[in-house]
């Protein structure tokens, strides 16, 4: 039987490799908030995957959600593999850029590794937690669901990037402080969408006819074939 996904899945997978991509160039630029706390760009557009991720896990079931993931993955590198591959390629004398366009595309492998193993980790957890509460109310309080799904995958990519990314850098105090700054941040952002996500996930569930509720799957993370 031949595997076929739809319009509306495909054109959501396509956004959340956009927004994982955008996230992580975004996150160069560090802004300060009020005075008190800095965050970086890519906290405009991060919280934007677990939504979408909510909305994949909810409407289409695990499978297709661990397909979407592994794909954010696969653009993220392939645009980082061929950035590095820029940077490291001679310019002319007369382009005065190099400076910025480093300082954007450079990233540490520090850096790279925390990001890659926190998004994967986090992303994972969400749709995990979305599929077996899912299962255990049997397809009722999603908006409970995505809250406490999106919670749990922030704090574990939250808790496994700083650390990989800056131990050593910031002190440890610093740095949990930042770690819980940026959870709040990322679930309140998703509490204050969240009836925008009701509304998206009903008109999905009634254009696909789909509300799949996981049983007997496996969620084994490397399945990427059984979609």
């Amino acid at each position: 039987m031949k595997k076929t996904v739809s319009l509306p899945f495909m054109l959501l997978a396509i956004l959340f490799c956009v927004c994982l991509i955008t996230s992580n160039l975004l996150s160069t630029k560090l802004i300060q908030v009020a005075g008190f706390f800095t965050i970086t760009g890519g906290l405009f557009v991060f919280p934007l995957l677990f939504i979408i991720n909510d909305c994949i896990a909810e409407v289409w079931g695990y499978k297709k959600t661990r397909l979407v993931i592994w794909m954010g993955f696969a653009g993220n590198f392939f645009v980082l593999a061929f950035a590095q591959l820029a940077v490291l390629s001679p310019s002319p004398e007369f382009w005065d850029g190099e400076a910025g366009f480093n300082f954007v595309f450079r990233l540490a492998p520090r850096i790279t590794i925390a990001s890659f193993t926190a998004f994967l980790a986090g992303s994972f957890l969400n749709a995990y937690v979305m599929s077996r509460m899912k299962i255990a109310s049997n397809g009722r309080h999603f908006s409970i669901r995505a809250m406490v799904s999106t919670l749990a995958g922030q704090t574990l990519d939250s808790f496994i990037f700083f650390p990989i990314a800056f131990f050593g850098l910031i002190h440890a105090r610093d740095l949990f402080v930042m770690i819980l700054v940026q959870i709040c941040i990322k679930s309140l952002y998703e509490f204050f969408v969240l009836p925008v996500t009701i509304r998206v996930v009903k008109y999905l569930k009634k254009f696909e006819d789909s509300d799949i509720i996981d049983k007997d799957i496996s969620y084994n993370v490397f399945k990427i074939s059984d979609f």
